[in-house]
């Protein structure tokens, strides 16, 4: 059994694996890969710690075992111990890789901000439920909104005034993470749902670089620079690009959804978002104007042609098919957005 990891931002670690007859525990693990480590002795110290293990074991025992025969003369480049163990969780058949999936992409015309939210949880649901394959959906919006991250206190992100002025909705999502300014035109919003099997053994913070990393490359192959920045933003060296949310479902599902600022109206903005100074000062510059630097400005590009793009690169990198949302997911995001998404108590639960 073979099982692949590619590091985010590193190398890619490949371990083939054989279990003794009774398939309980590891007979044969070979761990390869375009990884740097010295000395290369410490290659065949790998397996052996490995040998033995329980088939069922978990990647943090596999990787404190791999740790416990590593020493400071060890130097491990562009992987790690929790790699090699994520790896062999694969190819045991505990997690999956993104090529051992279909992804649909779903990209539909304009929906309200409440039914976005809606439908983000009605498809989860579904891929939670194991009933629709990971999906990629790109959203357009219908119209003007702020959406506040789960936990977010509606008063302190929110000013009901610019808001009201410049008609913008206001809506909560289902993910925590931070408020976000939306202008149908001037945002690139896309959902990633996808089944607990392929981030399984990943931290929270490993996911978001993990679930991110293809992303980077849509942004590279249109000449932009990007990289990601902890916990949750894509950033270039002119600023910030994009930020992510997600949300783990109770079957296991992890919705990933990413706000790119295509264009802003950084006046705007400011009028109906109450940015504190603690969180400016947090990420080292006095002025919100220069926190978000739009696609626009740096790949010279069509928002459509951006998206076109991405969906490209995505469809480049691994097995997609076209899809739609189905009849029973749009019966239940529209009932949703009307009995949760568009509700005071839903939006002031945190006031």
């Amino acid at each position: 059994m073979r099982g692949e990891y590619k590091v985010p931002g590193g190398k890619l670690v490949a371990v083939d694996v054989e279990t003794d007859e009774a398939g309980e525990r590891l007979a044969r693990v070979a761990v390869s890969g375009d990884f740097f480590l010295e000395p290369d002795t410490a290659l065949e110290d790998i397996d052996a710690a490995l040998v033995g293990m329980p088939a069922t074991a978990s990647v943090a025992q596999l990787a404190r075992a791999v740790e416990g025969v590593l020493d400071d003369s060890v130097t491990m480049v562009g992987f790690s111990a929790e790699a090699v163990a994520i790896a062999v969780r694969r190819a045991l058949g505990h997690a999956t890789g993104w090529h051992d999936h279909t992804f649909e992409i779903v990209h539909e015309g304009p929906q309200s901000p409440a039914m976005h939210m809606a439908l983000d949880q009605a498809i989860s649901e579904s891929v939670d439920r194991g009933e629709r394959r990971p999906t990629l959906r790109i959203w357009e919006w219908g119209a003007p909104a702020v959406v506040i991250g789960s936990f977010q206190s509606l008063r302190n992100e929110v000013d009901p005034e610019g808001a009201e002025k410049h008609g913008i909705t206001v809506v909560r999502r289902i993910s925590g993470g931070g408020a976000m300014f939306i202008e149908p035109g001037n945002t690139i919003t896309y959902s990633l749902t996808v089944p607990s099997s392929l981030v399984e053994g990943l931290s929270f913070e490993q996911s978001y670089a993990f679930l991110d990393d293809w992303v980077l490359g849509a942004l590279g192959s249109l000449g932009i620079e990007a990289t990601y920045k902890p916990l949750n933003d894509i950033a270039s060296p002119a600023g910030k690009i994009a930020g992510a949310a997600q949300k783990r479902l109770v079957g296991g599902a992890v919705l990933h959804h990413v706000t790119m600022a295509y264009d802003i109206d950084a006046d705007k903005m400011l009028e109906v978002l109450r940015i504190g100074r603690e969180k400016m000062s947090d990420k080292g510059t006095k002025s919100a104007n220069k926190r978000v630097d739009p696609l626009r400005s740096q790949s010279g590009m069509a928002r459509a042609d951006v998206i076109e793009a991405f969906k490209a690169y995505f469809a480049s990198r691994y097995d997609t098919v076209p899809g739609v949302v189905t009849d029973a997911e749009r019966a239940r995001a529209a009932e949703l957005a009307e009995t949760k998404f568009s509700t005071e108590e839903w939006t002031a639960r945190v006031p």
